[in-house]
C-alpha cells in the first residue's frame, strides 16, 4: 500500500506541474500581458508604453523562467528604476528587511489580486470556506438522498418502484442547475408567480417569499431562507448520477450467486440488502461520490454566480472576466489539487473496499 501510495502521489505531482504550466502558459499569452498593462496603467497607452510596464513588471522574461519564479524555485526578478530604486517580485517597498530571494507557490506567496486588491492565498482560503460550507451541505442532502433511490431501484429491478425512481433520476440529471435552479426561483421565491404568493395570501408565510432568491447573506448567516435553494439546484443535478451508479451496481449485486444462497438459507430480505448486498454494491458508487468533490467546485461557478453567493466558483468568474492573472493563477492550482486529491482517496478507499484488489 505504501508503494502505491508513494506511486500515485508522483503521478499527482507531475500531473499538478503539466496542468498548471497549461494554464500559466494560456494567462500569460500577450493578449491578457497587454490587457493587463492597460487596466493597471491606462487604456490609452500606447505599444512602446505597454512594452516598458512589462519590462518594468518583468514580463519581458521566458515563460519558463516567470513559471518557475511563480512556483518558487527560481529567484525573483529584479528591476531599477530610472531614479535608482529596486524594485522586483520579492521586494516589498513598505517592508524594512532584507527581501527574500525566491517568492513563489512554495513560499506561500500566491501573488496580489489586481481585481480585489488582496493577496490571492488569504482571499482564496475565504471564498473556498464559504464553498465548502455550501458542499458540505449540498453532500448532506445529495449522496443519502441518491444511496436511498438507487438502492431502493436496484432492489426489485424492474419494479414499478424501479421505473419511478429511474425517471425522477434521469430527470434530475438531465436538467442543467441554469435551468433548474431559474425553475426554484420562479417558483419558491418569486412573489409574483409560483407558490409564494398563494401560501402569502392564506397567511401560511409572513413574508412575501418562502425562500430568498439570491444567497448573498449566507456569507454572514446561513439561514433555511436564503440557503435552500442553492443547495437543492447542487444536489439535484448530482443526485442522478449517483442514484443511476448505485442501481446499476445494486442491481447487478442482486443477482450475485451469494445472494440466491442467502435467500435459499431463509435468510430476511432485510438482512440481506443489508448486510450482504449494499457493501458490494457501494464499490462504484463510492468512486462516484468522490469525484463529486471536485465537480462541485468546479461546477459551483453557475450556481454561485445565479445566486450571488460570493463563494469560490463566483470568484473564478470575477477573475476570468477581468483577466486577474495571479487570482486565476490561484484558482487553478486549489482546482487540480482538488481533483488529484479526491482522485487518491477514491483509489485508496476502492481498495479497501474491494478485498480482490488489495490483495492483487
Amino acid at each position: 500500500m505504501g508503494i502505491f501510495i508513494l506511486r500515485r502521489v508522483g503521478i499527482m505531482i507531475l500531473t499538478a506541474l503539466c496542468l498548471t504550466f497549461i494554464v500559466f502558459f494560456l494567462t500569460n499569452l500577450s493578449p491578457n500581458l497587454e490587457k493587463l498593462a492597460k487596466s493597471q496603467g491606462s487604456v490609452r497607452m500606447e505599444d512602446a508604453q505597454v512594452e516598458s510596464w512589462l519590462a518594468k513588471n518583468g514580463f519581458e522574461r521566458s515563460l519558463l523562467v516567470r513559471y518557475g519564479e511563480w512556483i518558487g524555485v527560481v529567484p525573483g526578478w529584479t528591476y531599477t528604476t530610472d531614479d535608482g530604486r529596486l524594485t522586483g517580485r520579492c521586494i516589498d517597498p513598505n517592508a524594512s528587511d532584507e527581501a527574500d530571494t525566491y517568492c513563489g507557490l512554495l513560499q506561500g506567496e500566491w501573488g496580489t489580486s489586481s481585481v480585489f486588491k488582496e493577496d490571492v492565498g488569504p482571499l482564496l482560503v475565504k471564498r473556498l470556506s464559504l464553498t465548502g460550507i455550501l458542499m458540505f451541505y449540498v453532500m448532506l442532502v445529495m449522496v443519502p438522498a441518491a444511496l436511498f433511490v438507487g438502492v431502493m431501484a436496484g432492489m426489485r429491478e424492474g419494479s414499478r418502484t424501479d421505473r419511478a425512481f429511474s425517471t425522477v433520476s434521469i430527470l434530475s440529471t438531465a436538467t442543467p442547475e441554469y435551468v433548474s435552479g431559474v425553475i426554484l426561483i420562479a417558483l419558491f421565491a418569486s412573489s409574483v408567480s409560483g407558490i409564494s404568493p398563494i401560501l402569502a395570501e392564506w397567511g401560511w408565510i409572513e413574508s412575501r417569499t418562502l425562500f430568498k432568491g439570491t444567497a448573498t447573506s449566507a456569507a454572514k448567516g446561513i439561514t433555511f431562507a436564503n440557503f435552500t435553494l442553492p443547495v437543492i439546484t447542487i444536489a439535484a443535478y448530482g443526485m442522478g448520477y449517483i442514484a443511476r451508479m448505485t442501481r446499476a451496481s445494486m442491481a447487478e449485486v442482486m443477482t450475485a450467486q451469494y445472494i440466491r444462497t442467502a435467500r435459499l438459507k431463509g435468510v430476511s430480505f432485510p438482512n440481506i440488502v443489508m448486510k450482504h448486498a449494499l457493501r458490494n454494491a457501494l464499490i462504484a458508487p463510492f468512486t462516484v461520490i468522490m469525484l463529486q468533490f471536485p465537480w462541485l467546485l468546479n461546477g459551483v461557478v453557475i450556481v454561485e454566480t445565479l445566486f450571488n453567493y460570493k463563494g469560490f466558483g463566483w470568484t473564478l468568474v470575477q477573475a476570468a472576466s477581468n483577466n486577474d492573472i495571479d487570482l486565476l493563477l490561484g484558482c487553478s492550482v486549489v482546482a487540480v489539487v482538488v481533483v488529484l486529491v479526491t482522485q487518491l482517496i477514491s483509489d485508496i478507499g476502492y481498495v479497501y473496499l474491494n478485498p480482490r484488489i488489495r490483495l492483487s
